[in-house]
């Protein structure tokens, strides 16, 4: 029997209105499901002012409680963020609905068909740092999979993400789904974390996005699964056959479109031939943009005004204008550099030559290896999912950036006309 909502924690209530809104959801029509996402994208833009001022209840306590620049910038909902907050809802209104999808049917000898379905995973709950914008994205995605889900922002963006789950129950109630769909948890107390990865009666899997402390945290706490996405120690390889020019460009771009996103290049590593010819290019390029570089000693020749790399910095994610730099003698060097530091999350190799191309997306273990482009497209907006709830670095269920398939999992669905068996 049921325990009375009396006696339950708000939490739990938050579990037990959840569970029962993913029955539902389970059977939401795609259209309604599409037309609430599109109903939250009006919202963004009609509300966008009284979204700010709430935004900035946040930045003026940040600021003075000397929250550092990367953080404020993750944190601030300027125009650029609920643009794109707002074309993202737009893209995932517009991607097909995953539920209900059948796999090939396979026919077994005795005329009994066998399919797999795509269905919800049911409540999932996220517990995120910083990123208001990320409520906004879970949202759209869970609701589009077909899921319920709980919310739980960090404290320092409290106010904006009360204000974006107002703008959510708003484009839920539009489209007649229940409003229980998608809760964000009211308190800023850290017990309210601590409980919420204990609810397996309720929640069916946890995706945290955060810092190294929090999956830390999570990770010995939790008694619901996790979805881990770890840190963005992301590697840059430009090869003895890259386009010298394209190169920099790629590097350039690749560390200081924003420093504190997990895409963002950490380390640099740099064929020996053409290190001479290419570091010292690079390194006043970097410099003019306040980018301090940390070399080993072969770069620290080359690269005046840098500082001797220590090994701890080739583990280091930065999240700041600070950059790692190595030259290394062959591409099977810079993959084992890769191999032992990486966090296995975004590695980039620039090359024109095919086979190195092709070996290092072979043999580089990480969840997305790209070949010709800055790390910083780690993204699940630039991957066409419409927007992520987070970067896996699993080895189970899903990995990379999580979109709506990765929302979801498959049940056997089996036919027949009455066999038996024998």
């Amino acid at each position: 029997m049921n325990a009375p909502e009396s006696v339950l924690s708000p939490l739990e209530i938050l579990g037990r209105q959840a569970r029962q809104a993913a029955r539902r959801m389970r059977t939401a029509s795609s259209a309604a499901k599409s037309a609430a996402l599109l109903a939250m994208a009006e919202q963004l833009q009609s509300r966008r002012a009284w979204l700010q001022a709430e935004n900035e209840r946040d930045l003026r306590a940040a600021a003075k409680r000397g929250l550092e620049a990367p953080l404020m910038d993750r944190l601030r909902l300027s125009d650029k963020a609920l643009d794109t907050m707002a074309a993202g809802l737009a893209q995932i209104a517009a991607m097909p609905d995953p539920i209900g999808g059948l796999s090939e049917t396979t026919l077994r000898p005795n005329g009994m068909r066998v399919a797999r379905m795509r269905v919800p995973l049911g409540v999932i709950g996220i517990i995120y740092e910083s990123r208001p914008n990320v409520t906004i994205d879970a949202a759209a995605l869970c609701l589009k999979s077909g899921n319920a889900t709980i919310l739980r922002g960090g404290s320092e963006a409290f106010h904006s993400n009360q204000a974006l789950g107002g703008i959510i129950q708003a484009g839920l109630q539009a489209a007649g789904l229940p409003p229980q769909a998608v809760q964000v948890v009211d308190t800023t107390d850290r017990a309210a974390v601590g409980e919420m990865v204990t609810l397996t009666d309720y929640i069916d899997v946890i995706i945290p996005r955060g810092g190294k402390s929090l999956i830390a945290r999570l990770s010995a706490e939790s008694r619901v699964p996790l979805i881990k996405h770890l840190e963005g120690n992301c590697h840059l390889y430009v090869d003895r056959a890259a386009d010298p020019d394209r190169a920099l460009d790629i590097a350039i771009n690749a560390k200081t479109y924003r420093t504190g996103i997990c895409g963002a290049m950490e380390t640099l590593l740099v064929h020996a031939d053409i290190a001479a010819s290419w570091l010292p290019r690079a390194a006043a390029r970097f410099t003019e943009l306040g980018v301090e570089l940390r070399a080993c000693p072969r770069a620290a020749a080359l690269m005046p005004g840098s500082v001797p790399a220590t090994d701890e910095d080739w583990a280091t994610e930065f999240l700041a204008p600070i950059l790692a730099v190595r030259v290394v003698d062959s591409l099977d060097d810079a993959m084992d550099h890769i191999a032992r530091y990486s966090s296995e999350h975004t590695e980039s190799i620039v090359t024109e030559d095919l086979a190195a191309a092709q070996r290092f997306q072979r043999e580089v273990d990480s969840s997305s290896v790209y070949v010709n482009l800055p790390t910083c497209f780690a993204d699940g907006f630039e991957y066409g999912l419409g927007a992520e709830i987070g970067i896996s670095t699993n080895r189970l269920h899903a990995r990379g950036p999580v979109g709506l398939e990765g929302l979801t999992i498959q049940k056997w669905v089996l036919t027949g006309e009455g066999q038996l068996r024998g």
